[in-house]
């Protein structure tokens, strides 16, 4: 890897530079995103913790003790904000979810240490309030995307009887990954981020999932066929260090890009979507039965 140029590597991971229409597709989302926040039923920036940027907003769903989907943004740690995913939402929630979005700090007025902290305290609030909007506390599976991604796999393996002793030991029952990044080494290499987020050689050993015990829950990883290699790479990481007992899928998608791809999980034939839909372990719901 030490051979590879800072040009090669800004090249590998700059996917809005990669994808000729990203700015037109990151538009698409916060659209569409407002059209569903104003046309659902929404409970929107509740608190989970005294900072700012420690809300989410939650999506009803019509069934009662439903799963729960808590989906993590993407956007490097330093971007995007969990508006820009509210359209993923109503797909899941006409099918008996409870959906989540959290936001969290952002690099670099918060160190990357602090926003893995953060979510460990926005899952807790997920555990011990999804009841009252209806959704099943024993059934949280967590999403992520690209930066969210590597969020969602850190928290699989997070010790949850440290963060509070009323938590049970294992809160995340699974996790997808989508086009996420398991290893932070690459990411020290890549000029364009490593300005914001200033990682050295310790943090990269703390905060990257392929160096922690794989976890209880099965973690899916996916990427889009049209990535970089070095996504595809990262996307086989967690299975060549957990093994496939705890990563059992481990896929790239046909015919999608780093931001399409959720494309695929918003439509409910998609193969992201129906994954998902295993995990939260949803039968099929109409409210006319």
């Amino acid at each position: 890897m030490s051979a590879r140029s800072p040009a090669w590597f800004d090249a590998q991971y700059n996917n809005r530079a990669r994808v000729a229409d990203s700015a037109a597709v990151l538009q698409r989302w916060a659209s569409t995103s407002r059209f569903v926040r104003e046309n659902s039923a929404c409970v929107l920036d509740l608190p989970y913790g005294e900072a700012a940027s420690e809300g989410l907003d939650l999506f009803r769903t019509e069934a009662s003790k439903a799963p729960v989907l808590v989906v993590l943004h993407g956007g490097w740690w330093r971007s995007l904000d969990k508006s820009d995913l509210s359209f993923l939402a109503s797909s899941f929630t006409e099918e008996g979810a409870l959906v989540i979005v959290p936001n969290y700090g952002l690099c670099p007025e918060v160190g990357l240490d602090r926003i893995p902290l953060q979510l460990t305290q926005a899952l807790a609030w997920v555990w011990r309030h999804a009841a009252e909007y209806g959704g099943d506390p024993n059934q949280i599976i967590l999403l992520g995307h690209s930066a969210g991604g590597h969020l969602a796999s850190m928290l699989a393996c997070c010790d949850w009887k440290a963060v509070g002793l009323d938590l049970p030991r294992q809160l995340v029952k699974g996790v997808l990954s989508i086009s996420g990044v398991h290893d932070l080494a690459p990411i020290r290499q890549t000029p364009f981020l490593q300005a914001d987020l200033q990682l050295d050689a310790q943090a990269v050993r703390r905060l990257s999932p392929v160096h922690f015990p794989a976890p209880l829950a099965p973690i899916y990883t996916v990427v889009g066929e049209l990535e970089s290699e070095e996504f595809k790479r990262q996307n086989q990481l967690l299975r060549q260090a957990w093994g496939p007992r705890a990563v059992p899928i481990c896929e790239e998608l046909p015919g999608c890009n780093h931001f399409d791809i959720l494309h695929n999980l918003a439509d409910p034939a998609g193969r992201l979507h129906l994954l998902a839909r295993k995990l939260l372990e949803l039968r099929w719901y109409s409210p006319l039965l």
